[in-house]
């Protein structure tokens, strides 16, 4: 009987158990896309419970769990998954995702971030035992049914970022276990429920920005004692704010009141500062964009020094910025913009060492720039504009050397731009329009490789406009006007591929209009007005649109497209000019003859005359000569401690130029190899042609002879002070050489912009073929370059199959475990192959060559990456990537709050499975199924843009996104 009994019970199991195979298999067919082949196990020859994603409990073997997170999964959710009646959580988030049906016997249901379309279901409110509801970041519309209130479990509800309308349903009152209320960016009307503090007193977190909320500020909120994030921007509130606020929240963490109607413009709209005070644990506060007026209050000085972002920009504070802000060391983010500010800038504000954005514009502030500013090394905006700054262009900046955005305009600067500009290498905005400098504008300014933006105009600023800038490939915009430049346009700016608008207008400029001109793509502006030019007008580009250009002004000009209604150039015919012409004509034939002659007897002499060294340029124009015997004596006669590494077809190694004594490296071919010398004349062909700031900057080159008469091949690159990314990756054990995730990032997006570029933007597109951590160097800033052309290919494109070709016949060679494995099936170049690269991220992220002992039997860094997505990505990641972003060797800095740093490895988490994803979808096997490099290239910088997001705005998405996936114990 007891037998009897056991195989019953084991029938009714696997009945039950082929139930839930069932209802999963339905909900499989209504998959559309699978791009990671998430649900490839879901098969009969599998038990249910050992299917990828579903989880089963102990004792019933019933699916309890069903987990697909970050799949990228589309189609709609079958009704079949209301039949797992055991199924406890559910979690879906991140797919693409159209409908869903009926669910059932839940107590977790997290379906963020899919393309969720309708309302939400009435019949949610039967979900009795429900304690999480995450819907957040669908397309979801409707109202909230009332029937939600009939969850009297529920701790956290989630809906943001949808369409939901019509207003906080007054059910929400009946679920007092309600911790989470988070609902920003819809469409909600109303206003907020006066005694929400009250009925739903056990609030932690409440979100409810960029919705259409109206009524006053709850005054009940004062009593919410757990609340630790308080999130009501964007909201439509009218104030005052209670006075004691903060008076019970003494957990508080967050608190934003931004872009509200709180204030009244007078004195005592912040007196509620007082209250905060008790907030021993604030962290953010956003008081933007209210209205609030009077001076700041002297309570800001008392807040928790835990304080890591201020903004109280956008109001109407008046009199001097408090000394006691330099209480705030942890302070990240200060911004006090667009207020009526007076006073100098506190010499004290050096003591925020730790600051990030700094953005004081738009006040009434005087006196000079202090020189403390100095100290505050991390910054990457600094927004002065639009105040009564004096003094010079401020020498202390020199120490800021990772600044990305400089805005000094509208203020009464004078005196030169110095020289040290040229040390901002990672500028990409400089805004110093509306003052008063002078001098020229050095030449220096052509180094800095990431300008987007220069806006110099309105200023005294004289001599000739920099040809150097035309190295500056990113720049959009460039705005030189009224100033005091004389000299011509220089025909450099015909490089820049990238300009938006240009202006040089209101200048001394003369001489003709750069025909190159006409060849940018994107110029949607030029203003040329008000100068001295003169000539023929070109007629292509964005010369065809009189609504794109302005030349008013310049009376000599001529030609043009008729719309310009300008005088046709004038044409000599005269015949005096012609026998004149004649003349000319006839004397120069008769010292060509001349010169042919004596030309022969050289090449006689020559040639019976033993042979010297020589080291003409294969670079050709442009490159200035090197001899042999020059660089003998800067590599200390090739000596070995100047070696830094050696190669397929030759060695490295350092030497100074006495040229410009600055630190070369100098690559000698190895002629003795077979393909070397190909190698070289492949690698000039390649570099000649080719200019981008992630790319390998060669200086020159040699062919010649050497003391043994023998071929010498070599060429001369930038030094690259950090190495190559293979030292870094795989550091010796002796070193302390480690990468964070923040370099890495950028580290990618420098190589996969320099492919870009190769493959899009040269005139014959260029794919690498070689691309691997010794061919990435890293310069003083670990900007990345891409090296070693050696292996590099021309492609054109054949009309009658509109493929890439490659033009060169060299067969295609490359590394182990890095070239595109169709090459090794006798595959032409192509860019696809390039991509594979994606292999090089999945290095980079966890550390691990693809040669790697461990991957053997059919495994490989792809497949090994692919297995681990989502869920144990940070189990394989190199464990350099764990320690903490701000200071790689702050042993004293592991007492951090526990909540912030959890919420940065959530963080890291996200943008880890991104970037892993990315390098797995880049390195398939299958050339046709690799992700285009344009979308590679926006993915990333996306990543980059949520990781670093500064500012209130950044700091905003990112808690919405944390929010909505329940991350409610994070900040």
């Amino acid at each position: 009987m007891f037998s009897l009994a056991a195989s019953l019970c084991t029938a009714i199991s696997s009945f039950n158990n082929q139930t839930d195979q069932i209802a999963l298999f339905a909900f499989k067919n209504s998959i559309t896309e699978d791009p990671l082949g998430a649900l490839s196990s879901w098969n009969n020859s599998v038990n249910v419970c050992q299917w990828s994603g579903v989880q089963c409990g102990n004792r019933h073997q019933r699916v309890v769990e069903l987990d697909l997170r970050f799949q990228r999964l589309a189609g709609s959710i079958s009704p079949s998954i209301g039949n797992l009646s055991f199924l406890r959580s559910i979690y879906l988030q991140d797919n693409r995702f159209r409908a869903f049906g009926s669910l059932s016997k839940l107590t977790s249901l997290s379906l963020f971030s899919n393309n969720l379309h309708g309302t939400i279901p009435t019949s949610f409110g039967n979900l009795s035992l429900l304690e999480r509801l995450s819907l957040g970041t669908n397309n979801l519309e409707g109202t909230i049914p009332e029937s939600i209130g009939h969850l009297t479990n529920l701790q956290y509800l989630g809906i943001g970022v949808n369409e939901i309308s019509g207003t906080v349903p007054p059910s929400l009152d009946n679920i007092s276990t309600l911790t989470d209320l988070v609902i920003p960016s819809n469409q909600l009307t109303g206003s907020l429920p006066p005694d929400i503090g009250f009925t739903l007193s056990s609030l932690r977190i409440i979100s409810t920005g960029g919705n259409q909320f109206t009524g006053r500020f709850p005054t009940s909120f004062s009593n919410a004692s757990g609340m630790r994030i308080l999130d009501l921007s964007e909201s439509g509130l009218f104030g005052p704010i209670p006075v004691d606020i903060g008076r019970r929240m003494t957990d508080l963490r967050w608190l934003n009141f931004g872009d509200n109607n709180l204030g009244t413009g007078v004195a005592g709209d912040t007196s509620f500062v007082d209250s905060l005070t008790n907030c021993t644990s604030l962290q953010i506060l956003g008081l933007y964009s209210n209205g609030f007026g009077g001076v700041l209050p002297n309570s800001f000085k008392n807040l928790s020094t835990q304080l890591r972002l201020l903004e109280a920009g956008g109001n109407q504070f008046v009199g001097n910025i408090p000394a006691g802000l330099s209480n705030f060391v942890n302070l990240v983010d200060l911004g006090l913009e667009q207020n009526f500010l007076s006073g100098s800038i506190p010499f004290s504000i050096g003591k925020l060492q730790k600051l990030q954005e700094l953005s004081l514009g738009r006040n009434r502030l005087s006196g000079s720039i202090p020189e403390s500013i100095s100290n505050l090394t991390q910054l990457f905006p600094l927004n002065l504009e639009d105040n009564n700054l004096t003094g010079s262009f401020p020498q202390s900046l020199e120490y800021i050397r990772g600044l990305q955005i400089f805005n000094l305009s509208h203020n009464n600067l004078a005196g030169p731009v110095p020289k040290t500009i040229a040390f901002f290498s990672s500028l990409s905005s400089i805004n110093l329009a509306h003052n008063s400098f002078n001098g020229s504008l050095p030449l220096e300014i052509g180094t800095l490789n990431n300008l987007e933006e220069l806006d110099i105009s309105n200023n005294d600023l004289s001599g000739e406009v920099p040809s150097t800038l035309g190295s500056c490939l990113r720049l959009e915009h460039l705005l030189l006007g009224s100033n005091l430049f004389h000299g011509s346009i220089p025909s450099s700016f015909g490089a820049l591929k990238g300009l938006v608008d240009m202006d040089l207008s209101h200048n001394n400029l003369s001489g003709t209009i750069p025909a190159d001109l006409e060849t940018l793509p994107f110029l949607e502006k030029l203003n040329l007005s008000f100068n001295n030019l003169e000539g023929n007008v070109p007629t292509k580009g964005a010369f065809t649109n009189t609504s794109v250009i302005s030349i008013v002004g310049n009376r000599n000009l001529c030609g043009g497209v008729p719309e310009l209604h300008l005088p046709t150039c004038a044409i000599q015919e005269s015949n005096k000019n012609n026998r004149l012409g004649s003349k000319v004509i006839i004397i120069i034939v008769t010292l060509g003859v001349c010169l042919v002659v004596i030309l022969l007897f050289v090449a006689i002499y020559w040639k019976r005359k033993p042979r010297k060294v020589s080291s003409p340029s294969p670079l050709r124009e442009g490159f200035f000569r090197v001899s042999y015997d020059e660089l003998l004596k800067a590599t200390g006669g090739f000596s070995s401690t100047n070696l830094l590494g050696a190669g397929s077809f030759g060695s490295v190694y350092k030497g100074m130029l006495h040229k410009d004594d600055k630190p070369v490296a100098v690559k000698v071919f190895n002629l003795d190899k077979l393909g070397a010398s190909k190698s070289f004349i492949a690698e000039c062909e390649t570099l000649r042609r080719m200019r981008h700031r992630n790319l390998l900057k060669i200086i020159t080159a040699c062919s010649s002879i050497n003391f043994e008469g023998s071929d010498f091949k070599a060429l001369v690159f930038k030094f690259m002070p950090n190495g190559n990314l293979e030292s870094w990756l795989h550091p010796s054990e002796d070193t302390t050489m480690k990468l964070n995730l923040t370099q890495r990032l950028n580290i990618a997006i420098d190589v996969v912009s320099a492919l870009e570029y190769l493959h899009h933007h040269c005139e014959t597109p260029i794919v690498h073929c070689d691309l691997k951590p010794s061919n990435v160097l890293l310069d003083e800033d670990m900007i990345a370059h891409v090296g070693d052309f050696g292996l590099a290919k021309f492609l054109t494109i054949n009309l009658s199959n509109p493929i890439n070709r490659q033009t060169n016949s060299i067969a295609i060679k490359g590394s182990i475990g890095y070239v595109a494995p169709e090459y090794g099936m006798g595959a032409s170049a192509s860019k696809q192959g390039d991509i594979y690269s994606g292999i090089l991220l999945l290095e980079i992220l966890i550390g691990k060559r693809p040669t790697d002992e461990i991957f053997k039997d059919g495994l490989s860094l792809h497949s090994f990456c692919k297995m681990a997505l989502p869920d144990r990505v940070m189990e394989i990641a190199d464990s350099c990537l764990l320690i903490p972003e701000d200071n790689l060797n702050d042993q004293t800095n592991r007492n951090r709050n526990a909540e912030i740093e959890e919420c940065m490895k959530i963080k890291m988490r996200e943008c880890l499975i991104s970037l892993v994803r990315i390098g797995v979808a880049c390195s398939t096997e299958a050339p046709s199924e690799r992700m285009g490099l344009s979308e590679v290239v926006m993915e990333l910088n996306a990543i980059k843009q949520v990781f670093l997001g500064g500012g209130i705005h950044g700091e905003r998405r990112i808690r919405i996104q944390l929010a909505s996936q329940g991350t409610s114990n994070n900040v």
